[in-house]
């Protein structure tokens, strides 16, 4: 299976979607794909959104919606989307009730922007509490598959039925292997800060422009072994990505953009602290932050620099159509 056959995959999905939804539902559901402001509306936090939310669907409307999903994830990445929304009820009894947002895992809402599977670009997205999936869809053939983002709260479940249970488990695991791998000049050029940010630098900026620099320690200054960890960290936030996908964008960093990467880590050590890290390249950033909730609430995202909301395939669509 190649892009082409997962965009393919994508625009049934969408379609078949729309078509299960009546006129109030599509209503909701649907958004221009010229409404940028709204397209590039992103977040990770509970708050009003605009699209369909899986509570307002009865029970085939939700099969469908997560049907649709299935195509934007992985295997690997669909479980960890689960395991996220199942924390919700968790959260609620831990917080307790009278929030204007309530933790619920029928909070997360389907929009679908222009019309699926046509010549014209188009794009979906599925977000709510700790999740947002966004794509932009080009000629069939081409896709824009972030921002990604997969957060965590409780990052571990510390009581009841699922004690232990950890929805972002590599993520935080591998960053510290890595850190835990350095010697010690390497780890004082990894380490950039002794106190964490308080959530990942980038937020929810529509396009990453500046706010992060390369700094900490480059690739080329690892040994083998070190940038082994390093390649398997990274690889959790692409293989979040549809198979084919993840493929495709796995080959575009294998070069000089995964030998260009540098590693910052900021905060504890050792778990239990606030911690926080980022993997830049030229072309991609990962970024992880663990300090709210006593360092048990995790932010994972995944970005393209030069792609995020399809922006380079839109340039290119739009260049080539007025050529």
């Amino acid at each position: 299976m190649d892009q082409a056959d997962t965009v393919g995959r994508m625009a049934e999905a969408a379609s078949n979607f729309l078509a299960g939804l009546d006129a109030t539902g599509q209503q909701k559901a649907v958004i221009d794909f010229a409404d940028t402001v709204e397209r590039e509306n992103w977040h990770y936090i509970p708050r009003d959104r605009a699209g369909l939310p899986l509570k307002e669907m009865d029970e085939k409307q939700r099969e469908l919606a997560h049907a649709l999903v299935a195509t934007g994830v992985s295997a690997q990445g669909y479980e960890k989307l689960s395991t996220i929304m199942s924390l919700e009820p968790i959260l609620a009894e831990l917080e307790g009730g009278g929030r204007r947002f309530p933790r619920d895992p029928e909070l997360y809402y389907v929009s679908v922007f222009g019309a699926p599977g046509t010549d014209a670009p188009w794009g979906w997205r599925f977000e709510g509490h700790h999740i947002s999936l966004n794509y932009t869809l080009v000629e069939g053939r081409m896709l824009g598959p972030t921002p990604l983002f997969f957060g965590s709260n409780p990052g571990e479940v510390r009581h009841g039925e699922q004690t232990g249970l950890r929805a972002l488990k590599e993520e935080e695991d591998l960053g510290r292997q890595l850190l835990h791998a350095l010697d010690g000049e390497q780890k004082t050029v990894a380490i950039v800060d002794e106190q964490a940010p308080g959530d990942i630098i980038t937020t929810n900026v529509p396009y990453v422009r500046g706010e992060v620099q390369p700094e900490g320690l480059g690739s080329q200054e690892m040994n083998a072994a070190q940038r082994d960890i390093l390649h398997a960290l990274v690889e959790t936030y692409v293989k979040r990505l549809p198979e084919a996908v993840a493929e495709a964008e796995w080959a575009r960093l294998a070069g000089a953009d995964l030998q260009a990467a540098c590693f910052a880590w900021a905060g504890a050590e050792e778990r239990g602290g606030p911690h926080y890290y980022r993997v830049l390249g030229p072309s991609f950033l990962a970024e992880y932050d663990n300090t709210q909730n006593d360092a048990n609430h995790i932010h994972a995202v995944w970005r393209d620099l030069s792609n995020d909301f399809g922006e380079d395939i839109l340039r290119r669509h739009y260049k080539e159509g007025h050529a």
